[in-house]
């Protein structure tokens, strides 16, 4: 792996060294070739456990990156259309304005349906009936295609309950057979873990001060009003075995090499499989929509499926597809140099992605 892989495993040496971080993976692949795969750190604080590179860790929104490549790989498949109406396939979808809403308005985040109920606890989070069944019943809080604001939980629900329409299948039982299988990495990602996997994976830690709720719902009313407190992502929430293994597809349990696999099948061969055509990846990365997010209010940019802004200032080459996690994790495929970057993290740090931005600075420096 070369220079790369050794700068890469000293930077994350030097931040677990540090007490920057307590345990990290990071992987990356170029042209279709695993080039890092590096580790640093413990898997869980308390027993001791070390952190390999095929521990599960929890990364929140970077695993919306799975629930995506599975949709694709669907389309390229002929198996669903993003284009038709979502009712035509879940009929019961098709009301309070929602009639001619389509999987395309899900995917770029302007299908209006950004927010749970405002009394959903963390078991009606695993409750998948309960939580398609509100979703259908939602009036969108803006006409479907005219607005884009960021769903962070709804998202995985919406697309999720489609392909269970159109293949009969839970979406975790989907990612298993038709993109992480062939790619080798079954046992590595995860919309739902296993409850036998379960003891594989990492153990996050809370990070930094406490959170003060008040202040950040002072700062982020409206992101409070679609993700109530008690839904509020932490170390502690998403710990939970139940949590885990819950069929939650707006993020994901994933090693950093396993996720970086997926990302380099959507941009080409790997060890013989590709996921989905040239002609659609250009579709998927190009911008589907693009404005102030309603949610939070700053400009924001949306292929299908995935982010095309990165949440670092490190420029790559080329135009991305990606997510970040409220844990500061992230996972994105840099199109123009064909490099891919994940960066799974065991501490809990929502909303900084400093050691993203200093790994991600080590790899295109050596990379370009």
């Amino acid at each position: 792996m070369g220079d790369v892989q050794r700068l890469v495993q000293d930077a994350i040496d030097g931040l677990v060294a540090s007490g920057a971080e307590r345990g990290l993976q990071v992987a990356v692949y170029r042209e279709g070739e695993l080039v890092v795969d590096a580790v640093a750190g413990v898997a869980d604080a308390e027993s001791g456990r070390v952190l390999t590179s095929d521990t599960p860790i929890y990364s929140s929104s970077t695993g919306k990156g799975l629930t995506s490549a599975v949709v694709h790989t669907l389309a390229e498949e002929g198996v669903l259309d993003y284009d038709v109406p979502i009712a035509e396939v879940w009929p019961e979808f098709g009301v309070a304005g929602k009639e001619r809403a389509t999987l395309r308005q899900v995917l770029d985040f302007t299908v209006g349906l950004p927010a749970v109920p405002a009394d959903t606890t963390p078991e009606d989070l695993f409750d998948w009936e309960r939580m398609t069944a509100a979703l259908a019943a939602a009036e969108p809080w803006w006409e479907p295609g005219t607005k884009v604001g960021y769903h962070p939980q709804t998202f995985g629900y919406l697309v999720g309950e489609v392909v269970r329409r159109v293949t009969g299948k839970r979406i975790s039982q989907v990612l298993a057979e038709r993109v992480a299988g062939p790619l080798g990495v079954a046992d590595e990602v995860f919309l739902a873990v296993p409850r036998e996997e379960l003891s594989r994976v990492a153990r996050l830690e809370a990070s930094g001060p406490p959170v003060d709720l008040d202040q950040l719902e002072a700062m982020m009313p409206t992101f409070f009003k679609i993700a109530p407190r008690a839904v509020q992502l932490s170390a502690e929430l998403c710990n939970r075995p139940d949590y885990l293994a819950a069929e939650i597809p707006a993020g994901g349990t994933v090693t950093a090499r396993g996720l970086a696999r997926v990302y380099a099948a959507l941009l080409g061969p790997v060890d013989g499989v590709r996921l989905i055509s040239p002609e659609r990846l250009k579709e998927v990365s190009g911008v589907a929509s693009q404005g102030v997010d309603e949610i939070f209010g700053y400009p924001t940019q949306y292929g299908l499926g995935y982010s095309l802004m990165r949440p670092v200032a490190s420029p790559p080459p080329g135009p991305v597809i990606g997510w970040p996690g409220a844990d500061g994790s992230s996972a994105d495929a840099d199109l123009g140099s064909g490099t891919v970057l994940a960066v799974t993290k065991v501490s809990f740090t929502p909303g900084d992605f400093t050691t993203v931005g200093v790994v991600s600075d080590v790899v295109v420096g050596a990379l370009g």
